[in-house]
């Protein structure tokens, strides 16, 4: 970007036409003296600027431009980001594979064909699409991945590479890890995950649709209070509705829809998140969960800093050379090949 230091500078340039006009027009020139101008009359007189009058002229132009000092700016934006460091920790025990229907759709057939369309689909793959779509959003903080059932399973670390990241969690399937729930386990690795981190915050963001009914030496509670000793912040999502549906085959191999419901223990979600600082959310079908990741996104924000600063390329002395080389030019002219006699 082109610009000028001191654009008022620029107003000198109305003075060079008069000036200009008045050199070659009005000043009056070396002459000589004769007896009589009758011989001259005939003469047609013309004045033209001379050479080093154009010389002098271009170059007080280049002199008043460079005062204005002209530049070619190269902006630049240095992006500082204080990211947060994140656990994503997902229930994958058998319930995870029950479908949350929209209190909308009343009927079997109208439940199948939203099935077969997308719209409806079981538990984990709706928590599987909107944690991808919160990563998408959160590009500057490492974020890894947590499974759990009847124990946990560290599937990544902490992480940058978000692409790799959601490859596994397009992995992950329930009943992997075992049927029943622990919740404990889940927080406990989390908590160990994220403990040493610099981060200035770390989070945990537990999912789940099931009470604890996993046996460990250590509580829940226990857990939670691990998390506060080494100040990572547990946020909890309930997952599931009472209008929940599992598929399963009759005896003649139809596919029936058996109902089940929202089994998570919320007081305990509560009270985990609360012991943290965190929040509990509450996420009843694919609508209910992105809005809760939308409020988490919104709830930790990354902090940025944008200065900025512009490397110049400054004009003004090369046009002051240029000036001075045809101030010499004229110069010279004037006293060598362009010299005129009285």
């Amino acid at each position: 970007m082109l610009e000028f230091a001191y654009k008022w500078m620029l107003f000198g340039l109305l003075a060079i036409p008069p000036v200009f006009y008045y050199v070659v027009y009005l000043r009056k020139r070396p002459s000589v003296v004769v007896a009589s101008a009758r011989p001259f009359k005939t003469v047609q007189a013309r004045r033209r600027p001379t050479f080093t009058q154009i010389c002098m002229m271009l170059a007080l132009t280049l002199i008043v431009i460079a005062l204005a000092r002209p530049r070619f700016g190269n902006e630049k934006v240095v992006i500082r980001s204080n990211g947060i460091d994140m656990a994503l920790a997902i229930d994958l025990s058998g319930s995870m594979r029950a479908f949350d229907v929209p209190r909308r759709i009343t009927t079997s057939d109208a439940l199948v064909k939203a099935i077969e369309s997308g719209e409806v689909a079981e538990r984990i793959e709706v928590a599987k699409r909107e944690v991808k779509r919160f990563i998408d959003r959160r590009p500057n903080d490492r974020i890894g991945l947590i499974g759990f059932a009847d124990l946990a399973y560290s599937f990544a670390p902490p992480t940058l590479d978000h692409a790799w990241l959601k490859a596994r969690i397009d992995r992950l399937k329930t009943g992997e890890l075992g049927e029943t729930t622990g919740i404990a386990s889940p927080i406990a690795t989390g908590v160990n995950r994220l403990r040493n981190s610099d981060a200035p915050r770390r989070v945990l963001v537990l999912f789940t649709d099931g009470r604890n009914t996993a046996e460990t030496r250590l509580t829940p509670e226990q857990a939670a209070a691990l998390g506060k000793e080494f100040n990572v912040i547990i946020h909890t999502v309930g997952v599931g509705s009472r209008n929940a549906f599992f598929t399963v085959q009759d005896p003649f191999g139809r596919t029936r829809f058996q109902p089940t419901g929202d089994d998570f223990d919320e007081a305990l979600l509560r009270a985990i998140a609360e012991t943290t600082g965190g929040s509990y959310f509450h996420a009843e079908d694919a609508d209910g969960m992105r809005r809760v990741m939308d409020e988490i996104n919104q709830l930790e924000k990354t902090s940025f800093e944008q200065p900025k600063y512009i490397e110049f390329k400054e004009y003004a002395p090369l046009l002051s050379l240029l000036a001075a080389g045809l101030i010499l030019l004229g110069f010279m002219a004037e006293r060598s090949w362009r010299l005129r006699l009285p």
